[in-house]
């Protein structure tokens, strides 16, 4: 091939549709459990999380509610994956073989949104949520109906393989996800290019802005006792159970199950199987739906 502006640009447009297909293939799980924010700063501040008031009878003036009660910020990281394609095989038109690599670069950059946010659930019981304790925790402060401070747990210890049980169909998802800018395909392929002349390598690349934060905790359960249905029920109960600052219910209702592949057929027989242990009718079948998570591994 002949090198020149013309076909490097055609080469170009060539690389980012495969990119495109490629950013096709990823899977898209992490919906399932994250709010995506779009982000206009480098660090975007959620104060409101901690102080979300409910709805009260008029009697008298209104009561206006101060929604920044807590400093609780998420701060944006940078993200590329930059590819080379050798001079020498454009010209000897030996192009073929990169079609998979930038294919593959697609679904590489489609997926680390995925990755983000399932490393932020799994890692929910030593990360820091809006209330300065682990997302998951046994002590979260709560002023139950008389205003003193109480602590309320979600999650029941223990120290197997971590799985959860979520309420998504709330507006905030337990896990956020802050999108200053999405992956772009780039490139960099003028010939008289320093990097060209010194390496003879052109560039392509993508590249984003974001990063991932934690969302209510009293609208997730995290746990790494054993998947049964006597821990199920705790953590359902407890999810139900969960209120807000004085005594104010939030009408949680736990509708996902999420567990990485280790504990795909424990959860399948609790949440499918018409009969549990001993023949008995198996209370818990259909009671939330059932995500199996690659990335959990």
């Amino acid at each position: 091939m002949l090198i020149n502006a013309a076909n490097l640009d055609a080469l170009r447009v060539g690389f980012s549709a495969l990119f495109q297909s490629g950013l096709g293939l990823a899977t898209s799980q992490y919906a399932r459990v994250a709010t995506v924010v779009p982000a206009t700063t480098k660090e975007q501040k959620y104060g409101w999380l901690g102080k979300m008031p409910g709805v009260r009878e008029w009697i008298g003036p209104r009561v206006v509610h101060n929604l920044a009660q807590h400093d609780y910020a998420i701060k944006e990281k940078a993200f590329e994956l930059t590819v080379g394609v050798d001079r020498d095989d454009i010209d000897t038109d030996n192009l073929g073989i990169y079609s998979p690599m930038f294919q593959e670069m697609g679904q590489s950059t489609g997926s680390k949104w995925e990755e983000l946010v399932w490393a932020a659930l799994k890692g929910g019981f030593t990360g820091t949520c809006y209330d300065g304790q682990s997302f998951f925790d046994t002590d979260h402060p709560v002023l139950d109906a008389n205003g003193v401070e109480t602590s309320v747990a979600n999650t029941d210890g223990g120290s197997g393989t971590p799985w959860f049980l979520l309420c998504t169909r709330r507006v905030m998802k337990p896990i956020i996800l802050q999108k200053r800018r999405d992956f772009e395909f780039v490139s960099k392929t003028k010939v008289d290019d320093d990097h060209v002349f010194m390496n003879k390598e052109f560039l392509y690349g993508a590249d984003a802005r974001g990063n991932v934060g934690y969302g209510y905790w009293q609208l997730a359960w995290g746990s790494k006792q054993t998947l049964n249905a006597t821990n199920y029920a705790i953590a359902r109960a407890a999810l139900m159970d969960m209120k807000g600052d004085y005594g104010r219910p939030l009408g949680n209702m736990p509708d996902l199950l999420v567990v990485p592949g280790t504990l795909e057929s424990e959860a399948r027989k609790l949440l499918n199987s018409e009969y549990g242990t001993g023949g008995v009718t198996n209370e818990w079948k259909g009671t939330a739906e059932l995500l199996v998570v690659p990335w959990l591994a």
